[in-house]
């Protein structure tokens, strides 16, 4: 009997969380939350709404609390009719509402979700979005929807559309199907092409806070403990996401074993950077590589920002402000660091694609670290 191959993951799913149409509240986000309600209370909602900001913050979420929304409200609770019941100032909807349940087991028939499908041979996932997915949301709007309702497109992410796919998607925008509600979700829309930023109205996603930060890393499960969770939103950048990978990889004690190791520069202790280089780059562990460029590629935009800004940020690891007002007190050094931060970042690109040892390549970034450091207090 052949062996019963295992399913995909889903390509919008964060491991180890719950996906965001299974996300029951959406923190931080209220203001996005009611921007969106005033469009639909005026009657003025717009065919394409894109959710911007960095990975993690939630829109997702939104996307989906948006979509439920949508296809769970009769069209006259927008308000437009003398007696009308008043517009709606949530948009939370009864988990238990057919419309929810639908949606959470992926069956409600007016919602279209297009993100990554397995590639040619089905083996993996697609790394993009090809124009035969866009092709079968066309003819998901080519049908008429069951109840003569509206219907909503979720596009998770946009970002990952390759050309064809793009200028396929942009076709559909310029001449939307009535009642159909578009929500594109895009953590870097400067990369767009301009022409479908513009047919889109954008709600720009902030931030979270740490205590925001907090609420929503618990309710994916991943609780932290109250006294980290400044840092762990300084690491995370105010991401949710970003701080439940962090969380579960450990995030904040490599950070601080990262400033333990800097503490020496200019003069980093080879044994110290082999033993770290190796432990990263550990055969059969590429998560513990990927986070250490991680928080290489954090510490140095940290350092970066605290002296160009002449702020010291609250600190994301034991001794952080110390380091950072002894390595980059002016401006000088600030763009030095910057400088050096594109390039790490360049040749650990490069290093990865060609398959270069690891943790050689850690070995080399942190010398060069060093090596700056070196130049920046001889300068001074």
């Amino acid at each position: 009997m052949a062996a019963t191959q295992d399913p995909l993951p889903e390509a919008d799913r964060l491991e180890g969380a719950p996906h965001p149409r299974e996300t029951a509240r959406l923190y931080g986000h209220g203001l996005a939350e009611a921007e969106f309600l005033a469009a639909h209370a005026r009657g003025r909602l717009h065919h394409a709404w894109m959710l911007t900001g960095p990975r993690g913050l939630g829109k997702a979420t939104l996307a989906w609390r948006i979509a439920r929304f949508l296809l769970a409200t009769p069209a006259d609770d927008g308000g437009g009719l003398f007696g009308a019941p008043p517009p709606p100032e949530s948009l939370d909807i009864d988990p238990e509402h057919p419309v929810a349940r639908r949606m959470r087991a992926l069956a409600e028939p007016r919602l279209f979700l297009l993100r990554r499908g397995a590639n040619k041979t089905g083996s993996a996932l697609s790394q993009v979005i090809t124009v035969e997915e866009v092709r079968a949301l066309k003819k998901f709007f080519a049908l008429s929807a069951a109840d003569g309702g509206a219907r909503v497109a979720i596009i998770d992410s946009i970002d990952e559309m390759n050309p064809s796919a793009a200028n396929a998607l942009l076709k559909v925008l310029e001449e939307p199907p009535p009642g159909v509600t578009f929500l594109l979700i895009s953590h870097q829309p400067a990369r767009l092409l301009p022409t479908i930023r513009s047919r889109c109205r954008e709600l720009r996603l902030l931030p979270l806070s740490p205590e925001d930060m907090a609420h929503a890393l618990d309710q994916a499960g991943g609780a932290i403990d109250p006294d980290q969770a400044v840092a762990l939103s300084e690491l995370a950048g105010g991401s949710a996401g970003e701080a439940f990978r962090l969380t579960n990889l450990d995030g904040l004690a490599a950070y601080a074993a990262l400033l333990r190791l800097f503490r020496d520069l200019p003069r980093l202790d080879r044994t110290r950077v082999i033993a770290l280089a190796e432990a990263a780059a550990a055969r059969g562990n590429p998560e513990a590589f990927d986070l250490t460029l991680t928080l290489i590629d954090l510490f140095l935009a940290r350092l970066s920002r605290a002296a160009v800004s002449r702020q010291t940020p609250p600190e994301a690891g034991p001794g952080e402000a110390e380091l950072f007002a002894r390595l980059a007190p002016d401006t000088r050094a600030a763009l030095i660091w910057a400088d050096l931060a594109q390039n790490l970042t360049q040749r650990a690109r490069r290093g990865k694609a060609v398959n270069l040892d690891p943790a050689a390549l850690l070995m080399d970034m942190l010398f060069r670290i060093d090596e700056t450091a070196g130049h920046l207090a001889t300068a001074g």
